[in-house]
């Protein structure tokens, strides 16, 4: 072979190897996608109805009365999709105050107090006929954003870090987020480091009843069964479930009734507590996607 061919034989084979892995690049590209999803940013009503709420041995993040609270939610995350994997930012928080009155006595209090962000990853093991099936892992950090006050007197805040990891189903037909989980969590609330480790089910459900009409409902179980140290106010099983109808009014703008359900027994409660809340929400939802 003429050696004066060699340099465009490899000038050749260098274009089309770069050819080849911008190609590959071009196509991993389009099968991701990077999505702001804002869930829901909502402005909410609600009277709750309250089952033992004398009883002193529950935590202070953990209270209510039977009070009207009007209630601000923010709901939203950043997701980063390929066809092997999901990744998943997300942060939740809700504020509210309350006011109820007794004896002519008109007291003021914050009633709903919650912040959770969260990193959860999940590998797409199996690609279902609506959705995927695989194992997942996720990291967050509870908090609020005030003080309770605790048994001692003292002011304290609420430092929760879960770790999950289990199966979940992503994205169905109607279940968005079906997953069963082992959970370890680190309770930082009162100075020294409470680990704890428990099981948890739990679930994202949407169905569409109309162009205009959605029904929505999310929630979770969690069973305690492992503890470092003993705090009465620790929880033996704690669960929730949220539900809302959905009916749009212009654009991502809606109008929702709900109703919501937290049942929880501390390991010095008698009795369990629950705490059923109805009420209106006026809400606005919207995504943007980058690519």
């Amino acid at each position: 072979m003429n050696k004066s061919f060699l340099p465009l034989i490899a000038t050749a084979l260098l274009f089309s190897h770069s050819a080849q892995s911008a190609e590959a690049e071009d196509a991993a590209l389009s099968a991701s996608s990077l999505t702001a999803n804002l869930k829901r940013i909502a402005l909410q009503y609600n009277q709750n109805s309250v089952t033992n709420k004398d009883d002193d041995n529950y935590p202070g993040s953990y209270t209510s009365d039977e009070q009207e609270v009007f209630t601000g939610v923010f709901d939203g995350n950043i997701e980063y999709s390929t066809d092997n994997l999901v990744w998943l930012n997300s942060l939740f928080m809700e504020y509210g105050k309350s006011k109820s009155t007794e004896n002519g006595e008109t007291t003021k209090s914050e009633n709903a107090d919650k912040i959770l962000l969260t990193t959860d990853y999940m590998h797409k093991l199996w690609k279902l006929e609506e959705g995927f099936v695989g194992p997942f892992a996720s990291l967050g950090y509870q908090t609020e954003f005030t003080t309770f006050k605790g048994e001692d007197g003292e002011n304290y805040r609420t430092k929760i870090l879960r770790g999950k990891t289990g199966f979940k189903l992503y994205e169905g037909q109607y279940f968005k987020q079906l997953y069963i989980a082992a959970v370890e969590e680190a309770d930082f609330t009162y100075g020294n480091t409470n680990m704890k480790t428990a099981g948890e089910v739990g679930y994202e459900f949407e169905y569409e009843i109309r162009e205009d009409m959605k029904f929505i409902s999310n929630g979770f179980w969690r069973q305690y069964f492992v503890y470092d140290t003993y705090r009465n106010t620790d929880f033996k099983y704690e669960a929730e479930t949220n539900n809302r109808l959905d009916v749009a009014i212009l654009g991502g703008l809606s109008f929702a009734p709900f109703v919501n359900y937290k049942l929880a027994k501390t390991r010095g409660a008698k009795k369990n507590r629950s705490n059923t809340t109805v009420g209106l929400s006026l809400g606005y939802q919207t995504d943007y996607k980058f690519w």
